[in-house]
């Protein structure tokens, strides 16, 4: 996903104090983050139709325009100017372009066409009419995706939530944030921040991303360990239908057992189900000790070993458990400018980083110090330094965060999403190292405390050939130790097709049957999360 400098910074500035250094552990300077290069790019439909060929390989023949869908026209474009003004209707082919390719420049669709509503009233006058006239509808936040739910396929209408940002109304006792789904990240996390709270998720891409991707994606993050799911922590929603019908679910009731919550029909459905519109999230307390530490291990078991650890001696302070294997920090060195590594001397397979915030900094600072000697002692741990300092705690997170980033600097990435049971986790990188040989690079890292694996394949061409070696390998090993295909990014174009690895046949067809219930037309964000042969 894209980054920028500040997005960084952030983490720490604002809640970080007393850094330090375990004087036994090794100590490595830390210099200054850099701006972040962003990603965008033209298109044509014959730029579009070659980039889903070489994305998708053999799949992307599979996948055909819907004829029952309408064209647009004039008249079309005449009716949405009518009730967005001119300002709320983008038909300029650099504007559009921005928005017909997701940030990795793999997915492009050919939409001609780019809305811009700036209230929930405006959002479901355009729903209304594109299922009255059968347009094809995509709705698009802050379009960090990886797996092409955020652009169209075709040339289906956009509908962007950029212009609805507004911050709603915020309880400081409660810690209860209510605002509009175009709301950046970052943006809300200041603004909980100054009131003495924080956003229960937190993600590489916060300083582009909207909160009501976020939700409609179900994004997990580097918060998850802590906090949990969007599924815990949105309290309400609203939400327009593909007829325009305005759903009204945006409580801010921490208990409500009156019949059943649908307000979790459209976390995670990836608006395929209705658009998000407005959000109350519950924010927790802002708490005023920080620490991270960045370790080295020898092998997979310790850190296994290290994470159990972590659970039972750091406890109600763990707040982060975040690995990757030597592969992904060479790849950050070679690619994200201005980082330094931690632990220069270390050549170990594995690296940890573990974040603590807790309410008394003397305790947790004592608490963590023990934790990671007594790991030394035990040989979980090689080598390991505490940051000193906001400087060298950013520098920490933006190794850890910049890795997706770093992947798409050497050309072609293939990206995969995994749940797995822990002790399995790093099988499969091993397993894809050894299929794809020199034929390209293999990378793991995620976030090891939710048992979630990032899959990384870094090649400097995509190329079916290579694909081939890939798909289906990765997502019928994934099934055979039960995993899940989508851990947090979910299903988008990209995986709609392999939603059976996941799902049994039985609860795909009962999603296609509230699908067609809720969106009988299929007008919203079509071809993604479900197969079309279930619609």
């Amino acid at each position: 996903m894209p980054h920028t400098q500040h997005e960084f910074a952030n983490r720490t500035v604002n809640s970080c104090r007393g850094f330090h250094w375990i004087p036994s552990l090794q100590h490595s300077p830390c210099g200054p983050r850099t701006n972040v290069e962003t990603h965008e790019g033209k298109y044509s439909a014959n730029k579009a139709s070659e980039v889903q060929k070489r994305s998708f390989g053999s799949a992307a023949t599979q996948i055909q325009r819907n004829p029952a869908y309408s064209e647009l026209t004039s008249d079309d474009v005449s009716y949405f100017k009518s009730i967005l003004g001119d300002n709320g209707v983008v038909q300029d082919e650099d504007r559009i372009a921005v928005a017909n390719v997701d940030w990795m420049g793999k997915y492009r669709g050919a939409s001609q066409l780019l809305l811009l509503p700036k209230s929930t009233v405006e959002v479901s006058k355009i729903l209304s009419y594109c299922n009255t006239r059968r347009l094809a509808v995509v709705p698009q936040g802050g379009n960090t995706g990886l797996v092409g739910g955020s652009v169209p396929v075709y040339d289906e209408v956009i509908v962007s939530l950029a212009g609805m940002d507004k911050i709603i109304s915020f309880d400081n006792i409660n810690g209860i944030l209510t605002c509009e789904a175009g709301c950046v990240l970052e943006n809300l996390s200041t603004f909980v921040e100054n009131e003495g709270f924080i956003m229960p998720l937190d993600l590489g891409a916060k300083g582009s991303c909207h909160i009501g991707g976020n939700i409609s994606t179900n994004a997990g993050g580097l918060r998850f360990i802590r906090y949990g799911s969007l599924h815990g922590n949105v309290l309400g929603l609203e939400a327009v239908l593909a007829d325009g019908t305005i759903l009204d679910m945006l409580t801010t009731l921490r208990k409500d057992n009156t019949g059943y919550d649908l307000k979790h029909l459209f976390i995670g459905s990836e608006g395929s189900l209705g658009v998000v519109t407005k959000i109350a999230v519950l924010t927790p307390a802002k708490l005023p000790s920080t620490n991270v530490a960045f370790l080295s291990c020898n092998d997979y078991t310790s850190c296994q070993k290290l994470l159990l650890a972590a659970r039972r001696n750091l406890g109600e302070i763990l707040s982060a458990f975040e690995f990757m294997d030597n592969h992904c920090i060479d790849l950050a060195m070679r690619h994200l400018e201005g980082v330094q590594n931690p632990l220069p001397a270390s050549q170990t397979k594995f690296y940890i980083l573990i974040e603590t915030t807790g309410s008394d900094e003397s305790y947790d600072k004592t608490k963590l110090e023990g934790f990671l000697l007594r790991s030394m002692e035990d040989g979980l741990v090689a080598d390991g330094v505490i940051a000193q300092d906001i400087s060298q705690a950013s520098n920490f997170w933006r190794i850890r965060e910049g890795i997706s980033e770093a992947s798409v600097k050497v050309g072609a990435v293939y990206k995969y999403d995994l749940s797995i049971p822990v002790e399995k986790l790093y099988d499969i990188v091993e397993e894809m190292r050894c299929r794809l040989g020199d034929n390209a690079e293999v990378l793991g890292y995620g976030h090891l405390g939710d048992g979630n694996l990032h899959l990384n394949i870094l090649s400097s061409k995509y190329d079916d050939n290579r694909l081939a070696q890939i798909e289906p390998f990765v997502y019928e090993w994934t099934s055979a130790q039960r995993g899940s295909i989508s851990a947090e990014h979910g299903l988008g174009l990209m995986k709609a097709e392999k939603i059976h690895y996941s799902k049994s046949p039985e609860a795909v067809q009962l999603m296609a049957s509230i699908k067609k219930l809720l969106d009988p037309n299929s007008i919203l964000n079509p071809y993604k999360v479900l197969p079309q042969s279930v619609l």
